[in-house]
């Protein structure tokens, strides 16, 4: 008896012994982890270029002409409001939105185009009929930075009696964002 009394109280020395180098061990490794630490460092240049973004939502509907008043030259205009564009530009306050046609149009005929803003001041109706890629007509001026999306994109079409009919004929509207 004195002996098994004995063998299990070696056998839990040997644990607790066991238990006692393990956790010593572990507490050095530990230590030598820490101490082995190193430090790397990198210099990097940041920089935001200037951005000018813009984009509509689609074409409008065809715009026709179909009555007038009599007695009346002007012939009854036809308006569309179905698009919208957004803008977005860090560059500052000095940006504004032109329009232009790919071609003039005949004379007696007339395209207004009117942008809605809220970052910048709308000229309201403005005449493209006759504004090319080198005359661009200025539709929104003071847009501040930021960004602005889907404003409205009012087109009227109007024509003269005297000028004549038109066959449908396609024009091409370019809306620059620039400064």
């Amino acid at each position: 008896m004195i002996s098994d009394h004995f063998l299990q109280k070696g056998t839990t020395m040997k644990k607790s012994v066991i238990l006692l180098i393990l956790v010593t061990f572990t507490g050095l490794a530990i230590q030598a982890a820490h101490a082995q630490s190193a430090v790397a460092t990198q210099s990097l240049s940041l920089a935001v270029d200037a951005v000018y973004k813009i984009a509509t939502s689609g074409n409008p509907a065809a715009l026709a002409i179909t009555t007038g008043t009599a007695g009346v030259d002007a012939l009854t205009s036809v308006s569309d409001a179905t698009t919208t564009y957004s803008i977005t530009q860090n560059y500052g306050n000095a940006v504004k939105i032109t329009g232009n046609l790919d071609a003039t149009l005949p004379s007696g005929y007339r395209l207004q185009i009117d942008l809605a803003s809220s970052k910048g001041t709308s000229a309201g109706a403005v005449d493209i009929s006759n504004a090319t890629s080198g005359t661009a007509a200025d539709v929104v001026t003071a847009i501040a930075a930021g960004s602005d999306a889907n404003k409205s994109i009012t087109y009227t079409f109007s024509a003269l009696a005297s000028a004549g009919t038109l066959a449908s004929s396609a024009r091409t509207v370019t809306l620059t964002l620039t400064n």
